[in-house]
């Protein structure tokens, strides 16, 4: 008896474990599905969104909504520093530019999408090319690009002249590298509206998510945040802080609206040229300036004494009481030198008129297309003498298909 009521228990356990499991298996069955049905109406929204957004005669919306794209992209940059010295009391100034070009940043990558949005991944070919980020959507009416990017530079091209009672007196032109790199790092986010939607598609020439039939063209409205900062603040750039009034870092935050016009050319089926560009006035200009100390300073042949001793930088003086100590033509004051933070100025810029250009070519046969983009864009912005240019411009050629 008592081993019939102990193998009863183990049934009405092992029949209570299995309910259980059923009941298990069932709720997960459920969810699965009610997952696959909710992912399944996104896809029914995008799929309706796209074809209903636009008109068949001018824009084709692939029947293949995927879309696995191979990419090679080179990015430049060209970067101008200008200043300016003066000496009113002896009624001279001199004026100076750096103008850097650091290497192209070449990457190969791998775009994988639904419609117009999707994710990538790079990989950099070029060594000390910095860092980038990207990631970009688009739609029948409007698009979103954010970038990303951090390098430095050292290799530079040195301009300047001195001028007496407004005579130009001496001219110097050389390349050379700094003692120290100076970093830029810059974010930029654009978003456009496309007037002409149901007529006119960037994204037929960009990332070829739908085909434009017919030629066409809108005029575009645009936004544009830009984030920037460069920075010479590393000791051994003390001449060039120096002559920049002391300023060692500048941080731009600027705001831009514009009105553009696109327009994409289509000579025969299949094929597309787009030409895009956009003037933008920016309507919000902050620049926040940092500026340094050092322990030595130009020397422009005035007499100083002979032996200054050690630098104490707790008193922030050299053994002999002076607070600066000529540099010298050898150079063996970047053995010792050093800077601090002095203070920090903010104030908001007069309106800055940049733009943004590009131009895209794509062609589609079956389920495969090909495509080649460019895009330049110009930021400038200057507070008293200091004056800086960034051109940041990139090409890129794709190969896709359609799944």
């Amino acid at each position: 008896m008592k081993k019939y009521v102990i193998a009863c228990v183990v049934m009405l356990l092992s029949l209570g474990a299995a309910a259980q499991e059923q009941d298990s298996t069932a709720v997960g069955q459920k969810k699965s599905s009610r997952l696959v049905n909710q992912l399944r109406r996104v896809q029914n929204y995008l799929d309706s969104a796209a074809k209903r957004k636009v008109d068949p005669r001018f824009i084709e919306v692939p029947d293949r909504p995927w879309r696995v794209i191979l990419r090679y992209k080179e990015s430049a940059v060209n970067v101008d520093y200008e200043n300016n010295l003066n000496f009113p009391e002896y009624n001279e100034y001199s004026e100076w530019k750096l103008s850097f070009k650091p290497p192209v940043a070449a990457s190969v990558g791998v775009w994988v999408g639904y419609r117009g949005t999707g994710i990538s991944y790079s990989y950099s070919l070029a060594k000390n090319s910095g860092r980038n980020f990207s990631i970009s959507t688009t739609g029948a009416k409007y698009g979103f690009n954010f970038r990303l990017r951090r390098f430095s530079m050292d290799d530079v091209d040195f301009t300047g002249a001195d001028y007496i009672n407004g005579k130009k007196e001496a001219e110097v032109s050389l390349h050379g590298q700094l003692d120290a790199p100076v970093w830029i790092r810059s974010v930029y986010a654009n978003g456009y509206y496309v007037l002409n939607g149901r007529h006119y598609s960037q994204a037929a020439a960009y990332n070829q998510s739908v085909i434009q039939r017919r030629s066409a063209g809108s005029l575009l409205l645009g936004a544009t945040w830009y984030q920037s900062s460069m920075d010479l603040s590393d000791p051994k750039n003390a001449p060039f802080v120096i002559g920049s009034k002391s300023t060692g870092l500048i941080k731009i935050h600027q705001a831009n609206i514009g009105v553009g016009y696109g327009f994409n050319w289509v000579p025969f089926r299949g094929f597309v040229v787009n030409a895009m560009a956009m003037p933008t006035l920016s309507v919000y200009n902050r620049v926040k300036v940092y500026k340094y100390d050092f322990n030595y300073m130009l020397d422009f042949g005035s007499e100083h004494p002979d032996d200054y001793g050690e630098w104490n930088p707790e008193t922030r003086r050299w053994a002999n009481g002076e607070r600066y100590k000529p540099m010298d033509s050898e150079d063996k004051w970047l053995e010792d030198v050093e800077c601090w933070e002095t203070d920090q100025s903010t104030s908001y810029g007069r309106l800055q008129l940049n733009i943004d250009v590009r131009l895209g070519i794509a062609y589609n046969w079956r389920r495969y297309f090909a495509g080649m983009q460019l895009q330049m864009n110009r930021f400038s912005y200057k507070q008293d003498a200091t004056k800086v240019t960034i051109i940041d411009a990139w090409g890129r050629v794709s190969l896709g298909v359609r799944l």
